[in-house]
């Protein structure tokens, strides 16, 4: 789950890590009240859960409440990346001496905590890896010590601090890590953290993505404002009848059950030329009923030129499948092209009422995924 910047910077003061003064606000009214309450030049930022705001248009400055009220309206009439900007944040803005990076990520090739510093922030860090990587400093991390203090100060000197300084960043960096696990976070990130003409740090930008599979730790998150806002209708839809859902950029769509099945289909439509539209698991025991949502959601997607549905039945029974897919058709009245692979519990009796109907069924993966990339390339005919 990807927290929005306002939900992040709120965590981030409950552990005392600096950050710009600021307010959220959802109306021009609003943004006014805050830049006057803050009383100096402001950054307007739009509120919205993708990568290149900035780049989009999303930040924008004002150097007066009218300003900032003016700003405020704009982006709130605006979309960023087809994202509805809902609410802004208004913060001061801080001069910087020079910007840092600092992050706290999963690496699970090394299956622990990995923390990523920099002495230059403010740009995407893979192109700070790419052109100067001895400007990274990457710290892999005990999944028992932990990120100790000394960790802390290393990773401080080895930015160019000393003294007091690389105290306080030491300190800064120690609680950022601690409020990475204690938030189940798959990544934290502060970029840029500033330093400011005084010598003191002020993460300016933050970050932070949870694991979804630890949100029962953290009920806080359950319900969000504006959180709709960011979903596709199919994604809001597949929410609601609980099953995963994530939308992509191509025209196939992908119908499995059970995540590693969905995703081995994903990569055999890569391997044979396709592009996926969506990741749909519809999970095991899937009734009729959830294949005929599934089914509803994939297909009203207009960019899908045809479906592929790679059922491996264990729990789910391949007979329940079938009379959900007609279902389906019966419904919703489609004429889209589909390839249905099928093999598993009842796999005779599922064949049998998809072929009396005139829907022909593979049983081979490979096969299946081929002869769905060839009816996509031929226009979903």
């Amino acid at each position: 789950m990807k927290l929005f910047e306002y939900e992040a910077k709120a965590i981030f003061k409950r552990y005392d890590i600096p950050t710009p003064s600021g307010g959220l606000a959802t109306n021009p009214a609003e943004a006014r009240d805050i830049a006057t309450k803050i009383n100096t030049p402001v950054a307007v930022k739009a509120q919205v859960l993708v990568a290149g705001r900035g780049k989009a248009g999303g930040i924008l400055f004002a150097n007066s409440s009218a300003e900032a009220a003016s700003a405020a309206e704009k982006l709130l009439k605006t979309k960023i990346k087809d994202v509805k900007v809902q609410a802004v944040w208004v913060e001061e803005i801080v001069s910087a001496k020079k910007e840092l990076y600092f992050s706290v990520a999963v690496d699970r090739s090394n299956r622990c905590y990995v923390a990523v510093a920099s002495s230059e922030g403010g740009v995407e860090i893979e192109d700070v890896a790419a052109k100067a990587p001895e400007k990274i400093v990457k710290v892999f991390i005990d999944s028992v010590y932990g990120f100790r203090s000394y960790n802390a100060r290393q990773v401080a000197k080895r930015l160019g601090y000393s003294g007091s300084q690389m105290l306080d960043l030491a300190s800064i960096l120690l609680k950022h890590y601690q409020m990475a696990v204690e938030h189940d976070a798959e990544l934290a990130e502060m970029n840029p953290l500033i330093e400011k003409p005084n010598g003191n740090f002020v993460a300016v930008d933050t970050r932070i993505i949870i694991d979804d599979n630890s949100l029962y730790r953290h009920p806080e998150f359950k319900k969000r404002p504006f959180e709709e806002a960011e979903l596709t209708p199919q994604e809001l839809e597949a929410q609601k009848s609980g099953l995963a859902y994530v939308k992509l950029d191509g025209d196939i769509g992908i119908i499995g059950n059970g995540a590693g099945l969905v995703m081995a289909t994903l990569d055999a439509i890569q391997l044979y030329g396709g592009s996926p539209a969506n990741f749909l698991d519809v999970g095991g025991g899937a009734s009729a009923d959830m294949m005929a949502v599934a089914l509803n959601i994939v297909l009203s997607d207009p960019r899908v030129k045809v479906v592929f549905i790679n059922i491996l039945g264990g729990i789910t029974r391949c007979d329940e499948v079938a009379n959900g897919i007609l279902e389906a058709r019966k419904r919703v009245g489609f004429t889209k092209p589909m390839v249905i692979r099928l093999v598993g519990t009842n796999e005779e009796e599922g064949r049998r009422i998809l072929t009396d109907a005139g829907i022909h069924v593979l049983d081979s993966m490979e096969e299946a995924a081929k002869k769905t990339v060839d009816v996509a390339k031929a226009g979903g005919e």
